[in-house]
């Protein structure tokens, strides 16, 4: 029996070595890249990956029905084969929504611009991050409802973050509006958001220490600039007594009375926009300054590790 195995094996290889060219490898290549391709973009995560694994045994056990009738057990091989072609119809029908629901995803106009095409840095969160932040800060100011949301720049903030409740979740307005519900456990403390993740919430933040700073600041202020002194990160509150919307940035407080302006001081904050479009255009706080007092201290952190 293993004889006849070790055979058919050193037979197939042979007659793989004699009919395969160096063309007919690039093209199993190729063929692997684009399926390897379509599981990465649109199968990978998703509840469609059990389907394929499901689909993969399939084969596997549609293959072991050939070796089976190769070596003559005529009744298992053909039984296994059987099944299996009675499976694969049956899956036909019983996925029939899910099918006619991905041919109408693949006959989407933008379907190749929006998965193989070019797009801009920051496209995604653009359309995603600035909306539901200005949405958020507008319902939050109307209602008076207090916030706090620090926005992580180039500086890592692990270690505030990681004491809060862990989310991984993607920005939205509905969310935020949940954190900062008056009812929720969550409320009191600080959202943190990477790009277009909330990555906690719920986070002590450090309180600033400076004494010059007025008494009519609470809690939330004052850890806002906190965490702006300690970090490169930008600290968006909302008052809850006044309804008041103010970024931290750098150690400095600045209060928005318009909300185009918060707007655009955010696009920047977020890597929205250039440094031409902050010379161009007015904006609350002197982004170019910040940035000119941060080449500095880099560049001394730099002559002092020498």
């Amino acid at each position: 029996m293993i004889g006849e195995i070790k055979d058919i094996l050193l037979s197939q290889i042979k007659a793989i070595h004699w009919s395969f060219t160096w063309v007919n490898v690039l093209e199993v290549l190729i063929i692997a890249a684009f399926l390897l391709l379509i599981y990465q973009k649109f199968i990978k995560g998703t509840q469609s990956e059990k389907l394929v694994k499901g689909i993969f045994i399939l084969l596997l056990a549609w293959l072991f029905s050939e070796i089976l009738i190769k070596f003559n057990l005529l009744i298992l091989g053909v039984f296994l084969r059987t099944m299996v072609s009675v499976i694969m119809f049956g899956a036909v029908i019983i996925f029939q929504p899910e099918i006619r629901k991905f041919l109408g995803y693949l006959g989407q106009s933008n379907f190749f611009h929006n998965h193989f095409g070019k797009r801009s840095p920051n496209e995604t969160q653009k359309v995603n991050v600035l909306k539901e932040l200005i949405e958020t800060v507008k319902y939050l100011s109307k209602t008076r409802t207090g916030a706090l949301m620090v926005l992580e720049r180039e500086d890592d903030v692990n270690s505030y973050s990681d004491v809060g409740t862990q989310l991984d979740a993607i920005v939205s307005t509905e969310l935020l509006l949940t954190i900062f519900h008056p009812n929720t456990p969550l409320h009191d403390g600080a959202v943190v958001i990477e790009g277009d993740t909330i990555r906690s919430a719920g986070v002590l933040l450090p309180l600033t220490e400076d004494p010059k700073l007025s008494w009519k600041y609470g809690t939330r202020h004052r850890a806002a600039i906190g965490m702006s002194e300690v970090s490169d990160s930008a600290c968006l509150v909302v008052s809850e007594e006044t309804g008041d919307v103010s970024i931290a940035l750098d150690g400095s407080l600045k209060k928005y009375d318009d909300i185009t302006l918060l707007k655009k001081d955010l696009e920047i904050l977020l890597g929205y926009e250039d440094e031409d479009f902050v010379e161009e255009n007015k904006t609350v706080f002197n982004f170019i300054k910040i940035k000119t007092k941060k080449q500095v201290s880099n560049k001394k952190n730099d002559k002092m590790s020498k």
